[in-house]
């Protein structure tokens, strides 16, 4: 991993913006912390609910429905998040981080002695739809439906809101415990679900937090391969597991921004933005911050305190995090208990080209060997 990659400090230090450009539309980007935590916990200002525009590209073409909640705004948001909010509540659970626990652990043993593998498809790509099949209760068989899809469950892959569709159906013939049995059985306001609502919950679900876990993954395993110190001193105490994961979520921040758009004209870090314009949160730029983050550009394992908004921040934050942090903390334990060492031959970086900026998000592919 390089020892610096952030394509915003320039700007960050002198205006904080940095107006970006997408498909014809300027949106200028929020990098320092203060500013971002202010603006994000104004949703009435910058405001959420504007369907296809969660991401600086629009997705119309991806997707026909609304991903629900994070293109909404409080009250409506608060009251779906709601509905929702047990099943990411499971990874807080002893039994549940036991079971994830016997999953990584399987899943690290079966690489050792296998020879060079591509640690982001054959592992990383793996695991994120394994460890998925356990948060959403599904037979663990239908994480190769998703591996099909690939890196990123909309830009990458097809059929997702086809296989949903379809799960929800099996689901009223044949109710059980799982996701799309939970969602048909939910009620907002007294009332079932709609099949949009279900959809548009089954869609951030599924394309949320994949590419995103993916990225972090393939990061830690590069990072260990080039850093086999670091192995060795995250064994001395199981504790600086912990740190090390919220480390590792700061530095690659995979995932670079999310946009509000303004219904009347506001101001963030002095910069003008005209009514029904939009506004990028940069969340990397504000893990980067220098003015919070000693040696930002470098990876602290047992960093205190960080303040990272890796998983965002306000009534917004993500709630896939607990299960993105069991996962990213069992993992490190994992490769603390049974690696000895990864060795690194060839890797390609996964990097995101845009017209005002371009930076690492994880690899595209990373050629390894674990023993």
């Amino acid at each position: 991993m390089p020892s610096t990659q952030d394509p915003f400090h320039e700007a960050r230090g002198s205006s904080g913006v940095l107006m970006t450009e997408f498909n014809g539309e300027k949106i200028p980007f929020v990098l320092r912390l203060k500013d971002l935590r202010k603006t994000v916990k104004d949703w009435e200002t910058f405001s959420s609910d504007h369907p296809f525009k969660v991401v600086p590209h629009t997705e119309e073409k991806m997707r026909t429905m609304r991903q629900i909640p994070i293109e909404m705004d409080p009250p409506e948001h608060t009251d779906f998040r709601a509905i929702v909010e047990p099943i990411f509540r499971r990874p807080l659970d002893p039994v549940y981080i036991s079971n994830m626990e016997d999953l990584i652990g399987s899943m690290v043993s079966s690489v050792l002695g296998s020879g060079e593998i591509d640690a982001v498809h054959n592992f990383a790509l793996p695991l994120q739809c394994r460890v998925l099949t356990r948060l959403l209760n599904m037979p663990e068989q239908e994480a190769k439906v998703w591996e099909a899809w690939g890196l990123h469950a909309l830009s990458e892959g097809t059929g997702l809101e086809e296989y949903t569709a379809k799960q929800f159906a099996r689901a009223e013939r044949e109710p059980g415990e799982d996701f799309f049995s939970f969602l048909n059985q939910a009620e907002f306001r007294g009332r079932k679900l709609t099949h949009e609502e279900k959809q548009g919950i089954a869609n951030v679900t599924f394309a949320g937090g994949k590419d995103t876990v993916i990225n972090v993954v393939s990061s830690i395993v590069v990072y260990m391969s080039e850093h086999p110190e670091a192995l060795d001193f995250l064994r001395t105490d199981e504790k600086l597991i912990l740190p090390a994961c919220e480390e590792f979520v700061r530095y690659v921040s995979p995932l670079t921004a999310i946009t509000r758009t303004c219904p009347h004209a506001a101001k963030v870090a002095e910069q003008v933005v005209p009514a029904g314009s939009r506004v990028g949160l940069c969340w990397p730029s504000a893990n980067r911050d220098g003015s919070v983050f000693k040696n930002p550009d470098q990876i602290v394992l047992d960093r205190s305190p960080n303040p990272h908004i890796g998983f965002g921040f306000g009534p917004h934050n993500c709630l896939g995090a607990p299960h993105a942090r069991l996962v990213i903390r069992t993992l490190l334990k994992m490769l603390c208990q049974k690696v000895q060492a990864i060795e690194l031959y060839s890797c390609v970086p996964r990097i995101e080209k845009e017209t005002s900026y371009t930076r690492q998000v994880g690899y595209d592919q990373a050629m390894v060997r674990f023993s």
